[in-house]
């Protein structure tokens, strides 16, 4: 009883670290840039305050800014996090099973085609009925029920293959402008978004965190192993179907107005799971929070860092993560290694 207590105290605390460290990145977001403002002014700016120069800083240029930082960050810290309780593994992430791929190759195609450009809401529908495309090719190619191997070879096959129409679009247009706007776009970025792309992200961000959210018991029976579970009222195909939907709604609708950002999702999870536990139905929260923190803080960073251009936030993350990555393949072989031992 005493150590649950402790654990108890201890996720609240490390909760209440996350949503202050996330609510000052925010502060921090509005207030830097080519204008600097200090969090005092940042705030008698969002209630009304200040200048009219200040309120228009603040509350139209970098206020969506801010929301899609936090929104996109949370839902891929929450899509790693429910995709490594789903498959019980730590290097799962949301590009496992190629919906950012495909949402990015949907989005590049209605571009490309002239159907629709950066602040339509052609944009995330397209990304969204891709990334569903890549969902229900995963499935109807591994199976409902299949074993993780097969899924994470079926969704690299699909993630190669939404790569590869991507760079064949770019390829085949015949218009070098458009060919430039999707090559920085998919760097990913949250330069020069308005309020309009949150109300095209937020709808199909919040769905997808709704659905993830709602599994939480269920990943708690999972981490028991599929015949507990299953003993346990828990459909483990249906909850496979759930959380493939959840990360391809969330994810692509990120997506449509950021572009292709890495790594979040991977890495969120681990960086709170040592002071949340395994227990995956309590790290979905704490790794939504980290998520939005790890992109707020790239954000921040890509606009401090002296550079003669601007530095995209997705070259940022896929920096920092591709190590991260690397070290987490090391640390499994040498477990897989000590227990062949």
């Amino acid at each position: 009883m005493a150590t649950t207590g402790i654990d108890a105290r201890r996720r609240v605390s490390v909760m209440a670290a996350l949503s202050i460290l996330v609510g000052l990145l925010v502060l921090a977001s509005l207030g830097i840039g080519p204008v600097r403002l200090s969090p005092l002014t940042v705030i008698d700016a969002l209630f009304g305050g200040g200048s009219d120069v200040q309120q228009v800083i603040v509350r139209e240029i970098r206020l969506p800014r801010a929301i899609l930082g936090f929104a996109i960050g949370a839902i891929l810290g929450l899509s790693g996090a429910a995709l490594q309780g789903l498959l019980r593994n730590p290097l799962a992430s949301p590009s496992l099973f190629g919906a950012p791929q495909s949402a990015a190759f949907g989005a590049v195609l209605v571009i490309a085609l002239g159907l629709a450009d950066v602040r339509s809401w052609a944009l995330p529908v397209a990304a969204i009925a891709m990334a569903f495309v890549s969902v229900f090719a995963l499935l109807a190619v591994a199976g409902r029920n299949a074993g993780l191997l097969i899924l994470i070879l079926a969704g690299l096959a699909i993630s190669s293959l939404a790569g590869a129409a991507t760079a064949l679009v770019m390829n085949l247009s015949g218009n070098p402008f458009v060919v430039l706007e999707i090559a920085f776009w998919l760097l990913g970025s949250l330069e020069d978004r308005s309020f309009r792309h949150v109300t095209l992200a937020l709808p199909f961000i919040v769905a997808g965190a709704i659905i993830l959210w709602s599994q939480r018991n269920a990943f708690r029976a999972l981490s028991l192993g599929e015949e507990t579970a299953q003993s346990l009222g828990v459909d483990v195909g249906r909850l496979r179907l759930l959380v493939i939907l959840g990360v391809a709604l969330g994810v692509g609708g990120g997506v449509a107005v950021s572009g292709t950002i890495g790594f979040i999702g991977l890495v969120a999870p681990h960086l709170v799971r040592p002071l949340i536990g395994h227990d995956p139905s309590r790290l979905l929260i704490p790794s939504a929070l980290t998520g939005a923190a790890l992109l707020l803080a790239a954000d921040i960073a890509v606009r401090i860092i002296p550079s003669t251009s601007d530095i995209k936030v997705g070259v940022l993350t896929s920096i920092i993560g591709v190590p991260f990555f690397l070290y987490l393949i090391m640390r499994e072989r040498r477990a897989l290694g000590g227990g062949v031992a």
